[in-house]
């Protein structure tokens, strides 16, 4: 079978696809995968280095607003369409599946034109652009979020890699202390920003040092490689505060933890939730309120706390999150409440389901037109990054 896998621009975007490739791998080692993508995306470094073929095209931001940038976008589209259209016929692709950015409008548009089946799937639960225009062209459109408002869309939940979906966090919970120099037996607090850091979280938690100290809670805290350029070790009094700027297994460090603090991308929730790791969730102050609902059916079911970005104080730390910290019967109902919501075999679903629709398993109905659907309208770069 020959799968092309169109996402691009951010990890939110890039992550979910590798997952899926991967385990269309494990159900046939001999799928051909090709990920299109641009020269300037973090796919120019994720895709090689987990060992698939990069096919370049070129990026098409679209305008957030009605603007004279506008009249550059159909020329610059023609282009990646015709460019994404060459790498379809270079593989004779079987399916194009998409996960929304900048790659993803010109391989819908290129894969129509070829009578290729389209699969979509949006992890956030308000959908981009280019995954709500995909969205009119196929049936086939599946969801990370329980109530995303896209057309079609079906929950299966979002691709995790391996290492994190099938991670059992109390098997190597010693081990991923041991691994990160923290204490085998002290409440442990990982604290990270997404892929890039987040200062706001970063400087509340280092305002509050002397509460983690003082209430013996030790901290692993990935400041985000913008932030930090070597490891730092603030520990005091014998209670570990271990600043790193980058962490490349994150399946260690969810199991060192106890509790997650950390802002609330799609990619986060699903991981957090997978593997059962309680998160207090800072929702990035910007954009349109997404990340803010992405956490709460985890924090409804009793699996997290949320605290505003302008709320987040070593005061809030020290009246809310150490108190849970401390409180181990408490830590447990609440893992065991974040596990319930976590969907670990979104991958092999996806990838049967990719498979069956690239077979003609799956019947693809005439897409009936609708013109109720109004919000296209409203132009949004969905190159955002949905961890």
């Amino acid at each position: 079978m020959r799968v092309a896998l169109a996402g691009g621009g951010t990890a939110g975007h890039i992550e979910p696809a590798l997952s899926l490739a991967d385990a269309l791998r494990r159900i046939d080692p001999q799928t051909q995968i090709i990920c299109l993508g641009t020269e300037r995306g973090l796919e120019t470094r994720l895709v090689p280095m987990r060992g698939y073929e990069l096919a370049e095209i070129p990026a098409v931001p679209l305008p957030r607003k009605l603007t004279p940038k506008l009249l550059s976008v159909p020329g610059k589209l023609a282009n990646a369409v015709g460019t994404a259209g060459d790498h379809l016929d270079r593989i004779q692709a079987d399916v194009l599946v998409g996960f929304g950015g900048y790659v993803a409008t010109p391989g819908y548009l290129a894969a129509r034109r070829r009578k290729i089946p389209i699969v979509i799937h949006e992890a956030n639960p308000l959908p981009g652009l280019a995954n709500r225009l995909g969205a009119r062209l196929t049936p086939h459109v599946f969801t990370g979020h329980p109530h995303a408002e896209i057309r079609n869309g079906r929950y299966i939940g979002i691709p995790l890699r391996e290492q994190i979906s099938t991670l059992d966090r109390l098997a190597v919970g010693d081990k991923a202390r041991a691994h990160f120099g923290l204490r085998p037996e002290l409440p442990t607090l990982l604290i990270f920003g997404g892929s890039q850091g987040a200062q706001a979280v970063n400087q509340a938690a280092f305002d509050a040092a002397d509460h983690f100290r003082q209430s013996n809670v030790q901290v692993l805290h990935v400041v985000g490689p913008k932030n930090a350029s070597e490891p730092e070790d603030r520990t005091r009094d014998g209670v570990p505060y271990v600043v790193v700027p980058y962490v490349d297994r994150m399946d260690l460090a969810y199991a060192a933890a106890d509790v997650a603090m950390c802002r609330s991308g799609a990619m986060t929730c699903a991981e957090l939730t997978a593997v059962g790791l309680p998160g207090a969730f800072v929702p990035l102050p910007i954009g349109n309120g997404e990340q803010r609902l992405n956490a709460e059916p985890i924090v409804d079911a009793g699996g997290g706390l949320m605290v505003a970005n302008s709320d987040l104080t070593p005061q809030w730390i020290s009246e809310n999150l150490i108190p849970l910290l401390t409180d181990t019967d408490h830590v447990v109902a609440m893992s065991e409440a974040a596990a319930k919501m976590g969907r670990r075999d979104a991958d092999m679903e996806l990838a049967r389901e990719v498979m069956a629709i690239a077979r003609g398993d799956r019947p693809t109905p005439d897409l009936p037109v609708d013109d109720s659907d109004d919000d296209d309208d409203e132009f949004v770069d969905d190159g955002k990054d949905a961890r």
